[in-house]
């Protein structure tokens, strides 16, 4: 995607206004800085990933099944619920998932029940490589939030979710406390865990 590097000051967003009257300037201020901003986090925690030789997508894949594994029923999912979760075609995930498996992050293992199923585990590879990724790329996270208190990413989070809901209000899924680290939002499995 192409990105201004300097964005246009409010004033010449007027401006523009004048020539074409469809533009809002105060929501396409907005909407250049959002774009700005998850710019600069795409860019600053992709570094940690790149570093490991794995694309965004690829480590997607890899913190779904690292979850699914902290959960009691399984530690594996369906390309179908990969492809659901992540976001993505089924097309994209079964591409993801093949550059995974040919790399030994992940196996796929025929389901005994239904063979027309072929869950998706993660390895112990997968795991080193989550755990040689995973502390730096949080790292990042952390240091690009951190010129924020925890009242303003509440706020942050608030605004941002009522963009996606279009417009909906709805308090933020992590209650955050002053001093305190958020409370987990999901099952957690530490890295170390065995791999089933």
């Amino acid at each position: 995607m192409l990105l201004l590097r300097d964005l246009p000051r409010y004033e010449c967003l007027l401006e523009e206004a004048r020539r074409f009257p469809e533009l809002d300037p105060s929501a396409c201020e907005v909407y250049l800085h959002l774009l700005r901003a998850g710019d600069e986090a795409f860019r600053s925690c992709g570094e940690p990933l790149e570093a490991h030789g794995i694309s965004a997508g690829r480590f997607t894949v890899l913190m779904l099944l690292l979850r699914k594994r902290g959960e009691a029923d399984s530690g594996a999912l369906t390309p179908a619920e990969l492809a659901d979760q992540a976001g993505v075609t089924r097309a994209t995930m079964t591409g993801l998932i093949d550059t995974l498996e040919r790399d030994g992050f992940v196996r796929r293992e025929p389901d005994p029940h239904d063979r027309r199923m072929t869950p998706v585990t993660l390895t112990p590879a997968g795991e080193s490589l989550l755990q040689g990724v995973v502390p730096a790329y949080f790292q990042r996270m952390g240091l690009l939030v951190a010129p924020l208190s925890e009242a303003e990413r509440r706020t942050l989070v608030t605004l941002l979710s009522k963009l996606v809901r279009g417009g909906e209000t709805e308090e933020p899924s992590i209650p955050f406390t002053s001093g305190a680290s958020p409370a987990p939002a999901c099952a957690s499995v530490p890295l170390n865990s065995p791999v089933t």
